[in-house]
């Protein structure tokens, strides 16, 4: 693909992926316009979804295993390591939210070809995100991933809920959007370029840490991203979006667009406004705090299962904010494990409530799932192996236990040791353990309620392989973690290095201690 050069970069190669999803996005739109309406097409529409995201999977792991062209240190499109494990984790969720919709889509009346290239549009959006080193890039790929995002919420034009929905997701975005370019041009004010290692480097040049310009552009892209990844106190929006969403889409959106705003932040904050260390770690170290403790309180008082996921998932973005905040390639590695196992979980979350509900938004309550056990053993099995992995829980909770040990080890061996924020994860973590364990409690000791259940609408054997392999990936993972382990270390991020707010003593530019986190 070349002809499409800039910086001396071929782009058409760098942005292969993305161009694979979105054309593929667009073939999938044609063949809803000349096919015939039909269920059938709906289906293929899908698959066609599917197969395109294997496509630029593939392409995604062609590129990971050839060495950087010349000049993409540098450039405006990341080349490493992390940009492609995200890329990974991304496309992993994209495909389990198209096999759900699939059949979901059918049971509830939704039945389009639209639907499944709006995923893939929004897959282009994320992936450019996560391998953006350019402001103007990161706020493209943010912009074209919360586009189709917001129809996917509405989808369901047959409840006022998921209207409703989509009209809060889309105003409080743009309402974010504002600061996240407010953020970008004072920074650009501050520094005089848009490349983050052309940032990074005028930071340490011109010693900007405490410029007011960057830190006022510094608390402004704070604002954006908090709302992007649901962290507290700009997280309102996260219960009702999520409730009112179809369920497959609510996975996409609780595990797609967190892990590309994590990245895409990580990113930022570790390679752009390294050298700006101390100015933003007290800020990211309070953001962490309290959203993992207002995440897992508030989740405690919710009787619908989507709602309590919904603030499990604010409680994440915490934890994935300890491992931002230890400012290290321990880290790094850290968020790409932890971004693994909370995909796995959460799309395999929403999956099993997708097949209970029956495409049937009101029964996703707690008493739905009242006697799971004895009505479809092998749904609340699983189901409980998503929910100990999103408490962390050793052996039955698989990979979920190593995510957040090696946070908490990050946070430990970081230049500056977060041991306060480590012993807040921890009890954070603890607090989980109550609604999680609640939900398990339900299915395997409650009896089953007087039409908890609906009378399956369709045939969901894809979803339940979506679920089976997404269970048996958590325990293999959590028993013989090895092979995720060396994929995370590989993650590597180019990083610059910031002088620690504590501990000062300590160098910022200590190497990788691989053995020190995944021993």
């Amino acid at each position: 693909m070349n002809g499409f050069v800039f910086g001396g970069l071929d782009l058409g190669t760098l942005l292969l992926p993305e161009l694979i999803v979105s054309i593929g996005g667009m073939c999938v739109l044609l063949f809803g316009v000349f096919a015939a309406e039909s269920v059938e097409t709906t289906r293929r529409a899908h698959l066609l979804a599917i197969v395109v995201a294997l496509l630029a999977a593939a392409s995604a792991a062609m590129l990971a295993n050839q060495s950087p062209p010349l000049g993409a240190a540098s450039g405006p499109l990341a080349y490493d390591g992390f940009r492609w494990a995200s890329v990974a984790v991304i496309l992993l969720g994209v495909i389990g939210t198209l096999v759900m919709a699939m059949e979901y889509n059918e049971g509830a009346a939704l039945a389009a070809p639209e639907p499944p290239a709006l995923v893939l549009f929004s897959a282009a959006g994320m992936l450019l995100l996560v391998g953006a080193r350019d402001l103007m890039l990161i706020f493209l790929g943010i912009e074209v991933m919360s586009l189709a995002i917001y129809i996917l919420t509405g989808l369901d034009r047959s409840r006022a809920g998921s209207a409703e929905a989509a009209l809060k997701y889309f105003l409080l975005g743009a309402f974010s959007t504002g600061f996240l370019l407010y953020g970008m041009a004072l920074l650009y004010g501050a520094t005089g370029t848009t490349n983050l290692s052309e940032m990074a480097a005028a930071i340490t040049q011109h010693d900007l840490g405490r410029d007011p310009l960057l830190i006022g552009g510094l608390a402004l892209l704070f604002v954006g991203f908090s709302f992007k990844v649901a962290a507290v106190p700009f997280h309102m929006w996260t219960p009702d979006v999520y409730e009112g969403a179809p369920t497959p889409y609510t996975s996409f959106m609780a595990a797609g667009v967190k892990t590309a705003a994590f990245a895409a932040f990580a990113r930022l904050l570790l390679d752009g406004l390294g050298p700006a260390y101390a100015s933003w770690h007290y800020a990211a170290w309070v953001l962490a705090a309290v959203t993992m403790v207002v995440g897992n309180v508030l989740a405690l008082a919710q009787q619908n299962v989507k709602r309590m996921l919904a603030y499990s998932s604010i409680a994440h973005a915490g934890y994935l904010l300890v491992a931002i905040t230890s400012h290290s390639a321990n880290g790094v590695a850290a968020i790409v494990f932890y971004a693994l196992a909370y995909t796995l979980a959460t799309v395999g979350s929403y999956a099993v409530l997708s097949v209970v509900s029956g495409g049937i938004e009101k029964r996703t309550r707690m008493s739905d799932l009242a006697g799971l056990s004895r009505t479809r053993p092998a749904l609340a099995t699983a189901m409980a192996v998503f929910m100990l992995s999103l408490m962390g829980f050793p052996v039955a909770g698989g990979m979920g236990f190593f995510a957040k040990w090696y946070v908490l080890r990050a946070a430990l061996s970081s230049p500056a040791p977060q041991l306060k924020l480590a012993i807040i994860l921890v009890l954070a973590s603890l607090v989980s353990a109550g609604y999680y364990l609640s939900v398990v409690a339900t299915m395997f000791m409650k009896p089953p309620v007087e039409d908890a259940t609906p009378a399956r609408v369709v045939d969901a054997r894809m979803t339940g392989g979506v679920i089976a392999v997404a269970a048996v990936l958590l325990l293999a993972l959590g028993v013989y973690p090895s092979p995720a382990v060396g994929w995370a270390k590989a993650s590597t991020l180019p990083m610059t290095p910031g002088r620690p707010a504590a501990a000062s003593q300590v160098q910022a530019s200590a190497p990788f201690d691989s053995q020190a986190v995944f021993p």
